[in-house]
């Protein structure tokens, strides 16, 4: 009962503290209080933007366009992310192998490949999912190597005593016991995904959340880039949030 009074309350602040913040958004802008009034607007003119561009569709195909290569990029860096850190952790071989290839790696920023994948793929719809794909993939290796190594040596050996084979400890003990690790580089890399699939938009590729705040960028219009960081924003708190709830329902038996 008390938990759930405390989340309710938690939730309540946050709720609060984002009304002061578009009321103090609002009043700065009304009254004069920015040096740049004149092109910044108040947030009722970015509502009203928002729905105007929702009602002309454009808000929409744009957003549906970010939305559809994160979820690919997201998705197959995510899971082939997963499954080679837990090869990693488990095989100390494996890991002694691949190590120092993905310590080069790892480092290089997502958006440091967009010239070298420009000449070899082409901008085309490819090229974001690719982008968003090497994001994601590496974050989560690292992660998934780190929860996969520190679950304790004495679990390991018990389950061993009583006669449970590789797969059964690694599915029933090693797993469940790095999960929380796996989900920090899950709710890390979700919102980095839309970080990145934007700044790629706002690059090299002509459609999508990016590519509209550069149109707007061209004609002057704050309000649609506002109404842009916006999306970017809901966007990455809704994915974030999304993994956090996950990680709630599969480790809560553990807990």
């Amino acid at each position: 009962m008390n938990s759930q009074k405390n989340l309710y309350m938690s939730r309540l602040r946050g709720v609060f503290s984002l009304l002061v913040f578009i009321g103090i958004w609002e009043c700065s802008v009304r009254f004069g209080w920015v040096p740049f009034k004149v092109y910044f607007p108040p947030f009722s003119q970015v509502a009203l933007d928002i729905k105007e561009m929702l009602f002309e569709n454009l808000l929409i195909q744009s957003y549906k366009s970010s939305l559809v290569r994160v979820l690919f990029g997201f998705i197959i860096g995510a899971t082939s992310g997963i499954a080679l850190g837990v090869w990693m952790g488990w095989s100390e071989k494996v890991y002694d192998f691949l190590k120092p290839i993905v310590s080069i790696l790892y480092p290089i920023p997502a958006l440091g490949w967009l010239p070298l994948l420009m000449l070899l793929i082409g901008i085309n719809e490819v090229l974001p999912v690719v982008i968003i794909f090497i994001c994601s993939f590496f974050p989560i290796v690292y992660n998934t190597v780190t929860g996969i190594q520190e679950v304790k040596k004495e679990y390991i050996n018990a389950a061993k005593l009583l006669g449970a084979g590789d797969f059964t400890i690694l599915r029933k003990i090693v797993i469940p016991q790095a999960l929380p690790y796996i989900f920090i580089g899950l709710k890390l890399e979700s919102g980095a995904a839309w970080r990145t699939v934007v700044a790629a938009e706002m690059i090299a590729i002509p459609t999508g959340i990016g590519a509209l705040m550069m149109r707007a960028e061209n004609l002057m219009r704050i309000d649609i880039i506002l109404v842009c960081l916006i999306v970017l924003s809901l966007m990455c708190l809704i994915f974030e949030g999304f993994f956090s709830y996950l990680e709630r329902k599969m480790t809560a038996k553990w807990n």
